[in-house]
């Protein structure tokens, strides 16, 4: 089983976000970029399969500033490949990124894709149903377990209230992954430095297509200020603590 990983750099959310001049998007130059957290629970999940099965992961993502030494990292996590896209814009949308991670897909013959299932960025969870929808391939979102089961996969998915539903997939097909069985492994500094002097990054190049529906943004703003909570009059606290 092939397993393809996509991989996005998303702004570090401990920094102070600031909107650009056009008042519509982001101030990126100082932003500090981070891995987006669900898609490494993708790869751990990924990983988790191959430690049980006869699985080979594939990570894969954009060619973008720093993207380099995440790719480096999932090698030293454990995956077997790392491959780097060119010839596609990082800052589209999910929506039109969904057909150069399927081509890509495509390409490298997977079986299976695992995508966060959402990314901060824009929390649209779009980008696993438009991998699938370009691939033609089932996919169920909101995934916390997968497991191999004959010739295809089995997957728990979570709803809302805590409810959960197990379903079984015929492969190929594309997972949004909510998290990992457990916490995604840590790759020491000094084995991602030895992958890097000896590992080699592939590249793939993809031409994006048409993207479909797309989803404009005409202004962004910080949240407004208001005067902070005040006790309703009578108020008492009674009880453990008063």
């Amino acid at each position: 089983m092939i397993i393809v990983v996509p991989l996005n750099l998303v702004p570090d959310l401990v920094e102070d976000l600031e909107v650009d001049g056009s008042g519509a998007a982001l101030e990126t130059d100082g932003l500090k970029f981070k891995l987006n957290e669900f898609d490494d629970h993708a790869l751990e999940e990924a990983l988790l399969i191959k430690d049980s099965d006869q699985a080979q992961v594939l990570a894969l993502a954009l060619d973008t500033e720093n993207i380099d030494k995440v790719l480096f990292t999932a090698l030293a996590k454990g995956a077997d490949r790392a491959v780097k896209i060119t010839g596609a814009d990082a800052a589209a949308s999910s929506r039109a990124l969904g057909s150069v991670f399927a081509e890509a897909a495509r390409q490298l013959d997977a079986d299976l894709v695992l995508t966060g299932v959402q990314s901060v960025a824009d929390l649209e969870g779009q980008l696993g149903p438009a991998v699938a929808a370009a691939l033609q391939a089932p996919f169920i979102g909101v995934v916390t377990n997968i497991t191999v089961a004959g010739a295809g996969v089995a997957v728990r998915k979570e709803y809302a209230s805590g409810i959960t539903a197990d379903f079984e997939m015929d492969l190929p097909a594309v997972i949004g992954v909510q998290a990992a069985r457990q916490t995604p492994r840590y790759a020491p500094v000094s084995k991602v430095r030895q992958i890097q002097d000896s590992a080699t990054l592939e590249e793939l190049s993809i031409t994006p297509g048409a993207g479909g529906a797309q989803v404009s943004i005409s202004a962004m703003a910080h949240p407004e200020r208001g005067e902070g909570a005040k006790n309703a009059v009578g108020y008492r606290r009674t009880g453990a603590g008063a």
